[in-house]
């Protein structure tokens, strides 16, 4: 089921399952932004991730000894949400831990996504419970798709990721040739210390993930329309679109982990970057996308 929300600016469309994004528009020219999931390329919008954050090895991974599969995102990105609020600027969903969830995944939570309008900038909230009596492991990520060009006449190399501050030190995660994390770590040189060109085989590839960043970052051409992603809760920032391609769009991916080692099953316990949240504890964050 999908759901709508408005304001005077921007007009968003909300799925039930995933409790994912399926169309973000400017009021004024009806432009759709998002991305519509052309599967020639690829068929999501803006999945929500959750327990985990990119690829596991082999699919799976381990607690306390015992072996769980887990889906590429996570599962909460293919779930049923229910929508537990409809405000005049608010949309907010619902997932809850039942059984199916605890085989592949053995923890009782609450997951809510809110999505609240404000002028230009649509907000993503996540919050996670603790409804279990042990400490709860987990990741949670956003993986919104935006149309390229956003403007006539542009062409995909027009644009570029430009950053909101100059910083010397963004370091860039190692991947495999499989797409798995390396154990290993290098500088990621900016162009004028800010700005990442778009060209389509910078995602050969696969995904860009970096970190040490300032938390904010534009999408743009130097035109009229623009995309600005402010996520200073998360620690990891991904460009991707699907490689070997001329894909238009390009997906800008807000993450607080990263996925697995190459060849290395995860011991959930000692995955890195994951959160560690008490029985009865409550964990906050989101991210910001500003239109223009």
């Amino acid at each position: 089921m999908l759901y709508s929300l408005e304001n005077d600016k921007i007009c968003i469309t909300v799925n039930d399952i995933g409790a994912e994004l399926f169309s973000v528009k400017t009021k004024s020219d009806g432009f759709e932004y998002l991305w519509q999931g052309d599967p020639r390329y690829w068929s999501g919008r803006a999945y929500n991730l959750f327990p985990v954050c990119g690829r596991m090895t082999e699919g799976k991974y381990t607690y306390r000894g015992r072996e769980y599969d887990m889906c590429l995102h996570g599962f909460a990105r293919d779930a049923e949400f229910v929508c537990i609020e409809e405000g005049k600027d608010r949309l907010c969903f619902e997932l809850r831990s039942d059984d199916a969830t605890r085989r592949i995944y053995p923890f009782d939570f609450r997951l809510r996504i809110r999505y609240v309008l404000s002028g230009s900038s649509l907000r993503t909230e996540y919050e996670v419970d603790n409804t279990g009596a042990e400490e709860m492991i987990f990741a949670l990520g956003g993986h919104p798709g935006f149309n390229l060009p956003l403007e006539d006449g542009r062409s995909f190399d027009d644009y570029r990721l430009e950053f909101g501050e100059a910083r010397e030190d963004v370091s860039e995660l190692v991947q495999s040739e499989t797409c798995y994390v390396m154990h290993e770590e290098r500088t990621y040189l900016l162009e004028n210390g800010t700005t990442i060109p778009l060209r389509h085989s910078l995602f050969d590839h696969d995904a860009v993930f970096l970190f040490n960043t300032c938390g904010s970052v534009t999408l743009t051409a130097g035109g009229e329309k623009s995309v600005r992603v402010d996520y200073p809760d998360m620690k990891y920032i991904g460009f991707w679109h699907l490689p070997h391609t001329e894909a238009p769009y390009v997906c800008i991916e807000p993450w607080t982990s990263c996925p697995a080692y190459d060849g290395e099953v995860d011991e959930l316990e000692n995955k890195r970057d994951m959160e560690h949240l008490a029985p009865g504890g409550h964990f906050c964050a989101g991210f910001t996308v500003t239109l223009s």
